[in-house]
């Protein structure tokens, strides 16, 4: 909602920005609108023959975007997970394109969407609530292997086991409904073990991770938009974990080939029709005491082969 733009800080924005080697007259996409900082900043980059799209899965996103530029002609925009972008059919011949990947500063801060346990809120999660399942529909309908997994897969919690099978028992007596009785849930089934960090933080990650299908939609969106992306076109992706860096990195690189059947040989792995723009860039300390929630960023820059450079 905008009551919340103001809180939101665009993370490593001047990097994206320089990595993006904007174009007066370009077309560029913005897959993660959230609050508009770094499409605002884009934007200021443009001329009147330039072209900004916008997408975000989430409505009160997607609602600030209408406020802020629907009367400008430069801009587009369209609700909808960036993962499915290749179905938009003005995302075509793009100069550059951003993700900042995650939940949103003003998604956190809502007490409403349930992604922390800082609130007593419902256990929602959902980028858009009112698609697919919530966190507490999955907790309290999933076997516990498959809950085990998904904390495992999805959070790297070495706990899982057990952290899954407290859910299970709880939820015998009683239907789990709320992030506070799952963060105390998980704290009495595994103790505080890290300092300065809360027992359920890997849990609550991996449940989001999970009910929004964030790691399969990136490998999409990152296939979706190479594909659309001019030859010497940019791509730009901030990632907050190592799961989605390792994606991007990996696929930037050339993705590895998928595991066969064992005595079978491995497919051939295909060269990249990416080439990375220098190192991974990461916050600075200014930014950092600025921001605290940019701790963990990484910005990744890849531009587009030249056509049969690298296919």
């Amino acid at each position: 909602m905008a009551q919340f733009a103001a809180t939101h800080i665009p993370v490593l924005r001047d990097e994206a920005l320089a990595g993006l080697a904007l174009r007066a007259e370009g077309r560029y996409f913005d897959g993660t609108f959230g609050r508009g900082g770094h499409a605002r900043a884009v934007l200021s980059h443009l001329n009147a023959h330039g072209r900004l799209l916008l997408m975000d899965r989430d409505a009160d996103a997607i609602a600030e975007a209408q406020r802020a530029f629907a009367n400008d002609p430069r801009v587009a925009i369209r609700q909808g997970n960036f993962a499915d972008c290749g179905e938009w059919s003005e995302v075509r011949d793009l100069d550059g394109a951003l993700l900042d990947l995650g939940v949103s500063s003003p998604q956190l801060d809502d007490p409403r969407r349930g992604f922390s346990f800082r609130h007593d809120a419902p256990l929602d999660m959902g980028m858009d609530p009112s698609a697919g399942e919530s966190a507490a529909d999955f907790l309290n309908t999933a076997e516990e292997g498959e809950i085990a997994d998904v904390l495992w897969r999805c959070g790297e919690e070495r706990m899982s086991r057990r952290i899954a099978r407290a859910i299970v028992n709880a939820r015998a007596q009683s239907p789990i409904a709320s992030t506070r009785e799952l963060a105390e849930l998980v704290e009495r089934a595994i103790g505080r073990r890290e300092r300065n960090k809360h027992p359920a933080t890997r849990t609550f990650q991996a449940l989001r991770i999970h009910v929004n299908d964030e790691l399969d939609s990136l490998k999409r969106g990152l296939r979706a938009l190479t594909a659309a992306l001019k030859p010497g076109g940019r791509l730009a992706v901030i990632s907050f974990h190592s799961l989605e860096d390792r994606i991007v990195k990996n696929f930037i690189r050339g993705e590895v080939p998928a595991t066969t059947r064992r005595g079978l040989p491995l497919p051939e792995a295909t060269q990249s029709p990416l080439r990375a723009v220098g190192r991974a860039q990461f916050p600075s300390e200014k930014e950092i005491a600025a921001n605290p929630r940019a701790r963990s960023a990484v910005l990744r820059i890849a531009e587009k082969n030249p056509i049969g450079a690298g296919t």
